[in-house]
């Protein structure tokens, strides 16, 4: 009797050995894979301050002024002034009447996107 409780106890250390052996395993792999995340994030951050850097760099308003004045005769281009805006009450409103011409609840099946794909 006692050998069968010795051997179950060495059966029982052996399975548990091999749980922690995958154990370990697994998280080595799950702490690789948060080290390339935080490399790719870090990568990410750097090339989004890289574009915004670049981006304030373009915008420069010596610069654009400079563009607008070289293509004036072509874009006609002329500072946004209060004057360039008109009041909201002058914008011509949809008749109370409107009926568009195409209601979400009549959209058929055939005008549908093919499965898998996102509509527009």
């Amino acid at each position: 009797m006692r050998s069968l409780l010795y051997l179950m106890a060495g059966l029982g250390f052996l399975g548990l050995g091999f749980w922690a052996y995958q154990e370990n395993y697994a998280t080595q792999t799950s702490l690789r894979e948060v080290r390339d995340l935080n490399n790719r994030i870090g990568a990410a951050h750097a090339r989004l301050n890289m574009l915004e850097a670049e981006w304030a760099y373009l915008n420069r308003p010596d610069r654009l002024r400079e563009l607008v004045n070289l293509n004036y005769t072509r874009l006609m281009l002329v500072p946004m002034m209060p004057e360039s805006f008109d009041l909201l009450a002058r914008v011509p409103m949809a008749p109370e009447d409107y009926v568009p011409l195409l209601d979400a609840t009549q959209v058929s099946s055939d005008m549908a996107p093919p499965e898998g794909e996102e509509p527009l």
